[in-house]
């Protein structure tokens, strides 16, 4: 599906889960590009992180060699982080960014002042996010879409075909949220098989449009109906032109991410 990833790392720990969840999404022939950067220029610190840059560098080839996935790790420094992942991005014509979640552990907000923050809209191919869960989670029994539409956005259907191939064909579900009457296909049979004929189900959840305009409430809602189905892994989606507004905003990610007690993904593209 990518040709070629930009995995942006901060710690030795997410390098070999990021670049093993990554390479399920790449082109037969596709690369990935691991890139750290140190968050400062101040040159006595510079020369420390370098040096200390080796036990991220060292672990992205071993994966990369386990895989047979050809891996590229790069070091920067800068104190723009998000800048610095944009440009670098854009200097080598990445298809997609993936990443977790990052930055000031002091501040209860993630997003604010926060690298996934500038990446994620300012970025200009995919960028998808995940969490913890989603990289340590080594069988994943259906993939879970939830949509405010009639149908699931292109993207993340996209997304869990491959993931869903990649796995040996586990079933996709997508979780319509929507009040009643407002084309969400009622008494239409939902369909068994996705555009690349997996096993796909839809369920549908009628909800009040007073619940449906709190966005504060969306990752409960969401998290609510997921637990009905046992769960799986979340495969979040842009929904732009829903008259709602796009699911995916910064609040909403934050929320879900903090709530959810299974692996999440989210896509922006």
């Amino acid at each position: 599906m990518y040709r070629r990833l930009l995995i942006p790392v901060s710690e030795p720990s997410e390098v070999e889960p990021l670049i093993r969840f990554g390479a399920d999404l790449l082109d037969a022939d596709g690369e990935i590009r691991v890139l750290h950067v140190i968050p400062t220029t101040t040159l006595p610190e510079v020369t420390r992180q370098w040096r200390a840059s080796v036990n991220l560098v060292v672990p992205a080839h071993e994966a990369g060699a386990a895989l047979d996935v050809r891996v590229d790790p790069e070091v920067r420094a800068a104190v723009d982080v998000a800048a610095e992942i944009l440009e670098s991005a854009e200097t080598h014509s990445v298809d997609g960014i993936m990443m977790t979640l990052r930055g000031d552990r002091r501040s209860r907000n993630p997003f604010v002042g926060h690298t996934a923050s500038g990446v994620l809209h300012h970025a200009h191919c995919d960028v998808m996010v995940v969490n913890r869960l989603a990289l340590i989670e080594e069988k994943v029994q259906r993939i879970l879409i939830p949509t405010l539409s009639a149908s699931a956005p292109p993207k993340a259907m996209r997304l869990a075909e491959e993931l869903a191939v990649r796995r040996r064909g586990i079933p996709i579900m997508t979780l319509a949220l929507g009040a009643r009457g407002e084309g969400h296909g009622e008494g239409v049979p939902p369909p068994s098989r996705s555009p690349r004929g997996l096993p796909l189900e839809r369920r549908q959840s009628f909800i009040s449009k007073t619940l449906l305009r709190r966005r504060r409430r969306l990752p409960d809602l969401i998290l609510r109906e997921a637990a009905r189905e046992r769960y799986g892994l979340l495969l979040v989606g842009e929904e732009a032109t829903h008259a709602e507004g796009p699911l995916l905003t910064r609040r909403f990610l934050e929320e879900l991410f903090r709530a959810a007690p299974c692996p999440v993904m989210a896509v922006r593209g």
